[in-house]
């Protein structure tokens, strides 16, 4: 089994920033997600799950949404099992619960059906 549990959300300012971190555990992980990929998600009321961020855990290749593209960063830890998204420059249309998933394919996917596990969610919030 695998477990992943976000951490960081809040309520900020337009313009400010946040640090979303997530925490892999479980057997399974560390058997079968060396080569997996960690991604982020995020989803606004009324609104689908959308792909935000994914890096590789094998080789550190990262991927983001056009929207997200120069404010945000992923990173990962692959010792303490963690990936970060780092997010500069919030706007209010960033307002989301944003969700850390896990894929064992190797291949940096963005659609959310394509991820194995998933965490609880966080929420953030910006206000204008």
């Amino acid at each position: 089994q695998v477990q992943l549990v976000e951490s960081g959300g809040g309520l900020v300012q337009a313009g400010d920033s946040l640090r979303l971190s997530c925490a892999a555990s479980g057997l399974s992980f560390s058997t079968y997600f060396n080569t997996g990929i960690m991604g982020w998600f995020r989803q606004a009321p009324g609104k689908e799950r959308e792909f935000v961020a994914a890096i590789s855990r094998s080789d550190g290749f990262t991927y983001y949404a056009d929207s997200v593209k120069g404010r945000f960063t992923i990173s990962r830890d692959n010792a303490k099992n963690t990936v970060n998204l780092q997010m500069n420059s919030l706007k209010p249309e960033d307002t989301a619960i944003y969700y850390c998933a896990a894929d064992r394919s190797g291949i940096v996917h963005t659609t959310y059906r394509d991820y194995d596990y998933w965490g609880q969610g966080t929420q953030v919030t910006v206000s204008s």
